[in-house]
């Protein structure tokens, strides 16, 4: 059925062989494509498999034929790949991973689980930050309580799906009818009643409200700082590491989650980032100068648009230089040192911990 992609047949049947690839733990149990005839909540749909095979074809196309990045006689020490214990994350990473090698051998695959959706591995202890979250939900609901027209179309769902109206939070109805609405199908409906257009363009235009009180009152942003720097810890520590000669895997894929990317383009300035759409894609790229080879650039892009220059640790160096992407060394003084100056802190341990004046 629509949509297809001329490798989604071939796709399918590697996928069928995939007990010599290495997971963690609970992954290898996982199905390794959406397999059931009907869907199931939170699952990857055969829409979202096309999706991915379409990102793997793209950076191949980038990575793989133009660059060389990695070459036919590729190993598995050259790729670090990490997904979340969700079959969607897992089946998004093996679509795209799929469609982006230039031969995808089972026994090179070496899946890593992450537990958590922020992807702290072992940095998740941080009370300052569940406390920015806690505040955060708090705002959110406030704001919603407060909008008429919404609190009532938030009671009319809620009795239509047959939940009590406070366990639906901002974001769930927004991302559960996008799901409808991605794949063209009517909205739900129930003996109850239906869900319907006039309910999506309420909700629709609170999460814009939403997204601009957010913006001001800071409380996510200083959430997004604190959840996103272990991970952005790890990127900055690899790319030094390649910077210096060092022997490092040169592709890297988290496959995650909105939770996971939103802050991350909080964290980094993109404030003109709305909420990510179905099979977002985030890249950091390391560059080398011909000229100087010590000398190294990252090159930031979402959804395959240079974003580099809207993140706050390089909109000035654009202003002062004709090259195309930031030096290294900015994007390193942000993650180890600037990310703590709103808490008045010089390192992570003491951010998470540090209470607001």
């Amino acid at each position: 059925r629509k949509p297809s992609h001329p490798q989604l047949e071939a796709f399918i049947k590697h996928m069928s062989k995939g007990s010599a690839a290495q997971m963690d733990g609970s992954l290898s149990t996982l199905p390794r494509y959406p397999s059931h005839s009907s869907c199931e909540m939170g699952e990857l749909t055969q829409t979202g498999v096309v999706q991915h095979l379409r990102n793997g074809q793209v950076l191949r196309e980038i990575y793989i034929k133009k660059h060389k990045l990695l070459l036919s006689d590729w190993t598995a020490k050259q790729l670090y790949l990490e997904t979340t214990g969700k079959s969607r994350t897992l089946q998004s990473a093996l679509a795209l991973l799929y469609a982006f090698l230039p031969d995808f051998d089972w026994k090179k695959i070496n899946l890593r689980h992450q537990w958590s959706t922020i992807f702290c591995s072992g940095s998740c202890d941080c009370p300052m930050r569940n406390h920015y979250l806690e505040e955060e939900q708090r705002r959110q609901y406030s704001l919603r309580v407060k909008n008429n027209d919404l609190e009532k179309i938030y009671v009319d769902m809620a009795k239509i799906v047959g939940i009590p109206t406070r366990q639906l939070r901002a974001s769930n109805p927004i991302d559960s009818l996008l799901c409808y609405f991605c794949h063209n199908v009517s909205f739900p409906c129930t003996k109850t009643g239906c869900i319907g257009m006039e309910h999506f363009k309420v909700i629709k235009r609170h999460q814009l409200q939403d997204e601009r009180e957010r913006q001001e009152k800071k409380l996510y942003f200083l959430y997004a700082l604190l959840a996103t720097h272990p991970l952005l810890n790890q990127t900055v520590n690899r790319l030094q590491r390649i910077a210096e000669g060092k022997k490092e895997e040169v592709f890297v894929l988290y496959s995650a989650h909105d939770v996971t990317l939103s802050p991350v383009l909080s964290a980094l300035g993109v404030t003109e980032a709305r909420f990510p759409r179905f099979a977002a894609r985030l890249v950091f790229e390391m560059w080398q100068d011909g000229k100087r080879p010590k000398e190294h650039f990252i090159r930031i892009l979402y959804n395959g648009a240079d974003v580099t220059f809207q993140t706050s640790f390089c909109k000035d160096y654009y202003k002062h230089s004709s090259k195309p992407m930031c030096p290294l060394e900015k994007f390193v003084n942000f993650v180890k040192r600037d990310m703590f100056l709103l808490f008045n802190s010089s390192s992570y341990y003491d951010a998470c911990r540090r209470r607001p004046l």
